[in-house]
């Protein structure tokens, strides 16, 4: 079963793609760490915005990404897409909508970012309750 982990944002960190920057900082993290990744966007816009953002969120960095679906056979090591791939494996899901995501259960771990609005923190805690009932224990953390 998948280590499940919320990252709340801060008040004033939902300015200026703070989702979008927050899932470029753990999709960087753990590409850093070897692991392989899938973002799971809410909507092509955010799919883009991931996009442009992982080429230029950090200068000393470099984060090999294509969007998904894929346009040839081999895979970077980061993904992103606005539906659950088929056929690819991925060590970690950052979750960016406000849905539970199908096929949760094959990543070795869920990150779900969640905005400090009232309506994503109430999506936020409906996922959290899936996720107990599910037989998982997320952890909250507040940045």
């Amino acid at each position: 079963m998948p280590r499940i982990d919320f990252y709340v944002l801060p008040e004033n960190g939902a300015r200026d793609n703070g989702r979008v920057r927050l899932a470029c900082r753990l999709a960087d993290k753990a590409y850093g760490l070897g692991h392989t990744v899938y973002i799971l966007a809410a909507n092509e816009s955010q799919a883009a915005a991931l996009d442009d953002l992982l080429w230029t969120f950090r200068q000393d960095s470099f984060i090999p990404h294509e969007r998904y679906p894929l346009a040839g056979d081999e895979g970077s090591p980061v993904l992103i897409g606005t539906a659950p791939p088929a056929g690819v494996d991925a060590a970690v899901l950052i979750n960016c909508t406000d849905a539970l995501p199908d096929g949760f259960e094959r990543y070795a771990r869920v990150v779900e970012v969640v905005e400090p609005h009232p309506d994503a923190l109430a999506q936020s805690r409906l996922r959290f309750r899936q996720y107990r009932e599910r037989g998982l224990s997320p952890e909250t953390h507040r940045l």
